[in-house]
């Protein structure tokens, strides 16, 4: 079967099924939107809405029964439901674990909206609120988004979500990844006083249950409801470090695939994506393109399915497509990805050369970076700006034409964000970061403490706030501005402010 018999066979199991088979009014003892709810990825006429139904999130199933669920759903022009924009119903099959995603079409671009999901004759979810993207040939005077990523549950509180759902005017937030960690409560941070429930992911099951509960904290949830999400995933959602055919511990590859194919069905179930995300027998595709009308496209990258060692980081396919989209008319290129993009050295203990030590960046696929410099430079690019995560802690630097001579030409920025709690309270300044910044000159700062980061886009300039928060190892910690830094169009490097 080819994704397209796929896809068109997958939209009529989400729009149809048996009636003796589903369930139109059921009777639940408790309160089915324990999960929340979502939005993403959104175009000038829509959005995806998601919720799951789950009155025992962390229950077998959810606490449902393998019944279909049918839901109606609801956007409204205003937060009190008065005007209604689009409404309909749709199944949460317990195939994919009473999930249910809504491809919403039809509506106005660069304006609010407010969703819900309830079920016939019972009880409403929460309600989520999301903002379409500008038209097509629009130049938008100004656009906020969001970047954050990297959530153990084990290590910390999500505070920083907490913060970020109360952001004025953000369009989206991308979250790079690691939205979970597969991981045991062996790796728990005893400060937090958080544990994962269960053992090391290996079963569609173990990973529904461990996304569970990570949606159950309440902070993530009113980050979710409050804005669109721009998912990604990276190592974690799978296997630390895993990479194309390989596990991080040399699992045998026939064995690995179907630990990844319950992954990424995992992911697809909880995250605010299309249909085309839906994941195959082939696998899933995760990279896509969204345009906020003339001001930025937005290049969406999977830098760990396709990753063959040594010769590419993005797989043929996805650099060609990379490529060809870099090729626009926007005042912006902006590259969203999980990894570190540009050059890092570290001496080495034996020489004191200066080397990479960074295998599982774009250091350990230097081909495949100078291939993504050159199209930049072919394309006499000054307008690219890379956002990425994965390391836990903040870089900001230059991407330069030669990875040899990190003070040379740059060809982009990067903006590398911290996590949300991975690495637990985090300090500002590492043991040997002095020595890492004296030897790669294309960096402009390095910090290790908790937090996101917001870009301002405008057509004159795009505006990055760094935020980190002085605690994650317990509740009520405090959000504070640690750096802005602009960037200009016409070229290449950020500059503090």
């Amino acid at each position: 079967m080819d994704r397209r018999s796929l896809l068109r066979g997958m939209g009529g199991l989400l729009l149809s099924g048996s009636a003796a088979r589903v369930w139109s009014k059921p009777a639940l003892a408790e309160y089915p939107f324990t999960l929340g709810v979502a939005s993403g990825d959104p175009t000038p006429d829509g959005f995806v809405i998601w919720t799951r139904l789950a009155p025992q999130p962390l229950q077998p199933h959810g606490g449902m029964p393998a019944r279909s669920v049918s839901l109606h759903w609801e956007v409204a022009e205003d937060e009190r439901f008065r005007r209604i924009a689009r409404a309909g119903e749709v199944l949460a099959h317990p195939e994919l674990a009473h999930a249910a995603h809504v491809d919403v079409a039809g509506l106005q671009p660069d304006r609010p909206y407010w969703y819900r999901f309830y079920i016939g004759g019972g009880e409403a979810s929460p309600v989520g609120r999301v903002r379409t993207a500008p038209a097509a040939g629009q130049l938008s005077q100004r656009v906020r988004l969001a970047v954050a990523g990297c959530q153990h549950y084990e290590s910390g509180w999500y505070g920083a979500w907490r913060y970020l759902s109360q952001e004025p005017e953000l369009a989206a937030v991308f979250h790079y990844g690691d939205y979970i960690y597969e991981g045991s409560g062996i790796t728990a941070d005893p400060m937090a006083g958080r544990r994962h429930l269960g053992d090391e992911l290996y079963s569609l099951d173990d990973y529904r249950r461990r996304y569970a509960q990570y949606k159950t904290d309440p902070d993530l949830q009113a980050a979710h409801q409050a804005v669109a999400f721009i998912s990604s995933f990276d190592d974690h959602e799978v296997d630390n470090n895993w990479g194309g055919e390989h596990a991080q511990d040399d699992t045998p590859p026939e064995l690995f695939e179907l630990r990844k194919l319950a992954a990424m069905q995992a992911w697809y179930e909880h995250m605010p994506v299309r249909r085309e995300q839906f994941p195959s027998p082939g696998g899933l595709r995760m990279f896509r393109r969204l345009d906020y009308g003339r001001l930025f496209r937005m290049h969406v990258l999977d830098t760990r399915s396709y990753r063959v060692s040594g010769e590419t980081m993005l797989g043929y396919a996805q650099e060609g497509w990379l490529y060809r989209g870099l090729s626009n008319d926007a005042r912006w290129n902006l590259i969203a990805q999980q990894v570190l993009l540009m050059p890092l050295l570290r001496r080495a203990a034996d020489s004191g050369r200066l080397v990479s030590t960074y295998k599982d960046h774009w250091g350990g696929f230097p081909e495949s970076r100078e291939r993504l410099v050159r199209a930049i430079g072919e394309r006499q690019l000054t307008n690219v700006v890379v956002a990425s995560g994965d390391s836990h802690q903040y870089f900001v630097g230059r991407v330069p034409a030669d990875r040899h001579r990190p003070d040379g030409e740059a060809m982009a920025s990067e903006f590398l964000g911290t996590s949300i709690s991975s690495g637990g309270d985090g300090m500002p300044v590492l043991p040997g970061s002095e020595t890492l910044l004296a030897d790669n000159p294309n960096i402009a700062l390095n910090n290790a403490q908790r937090g996101y980061f917001t870009f301002d886009i405008t057509p004159a300039e795009l505006r990055a706030d760094l935020n980190v928060m002085d605690r994650v190892s317990s509740p009520g910690g405090t959000l504070s501005r640690l750096a802005r830094f602009a960037v200009m169009p016409d070229r290449p490097g950020p500059e503090r402010c």
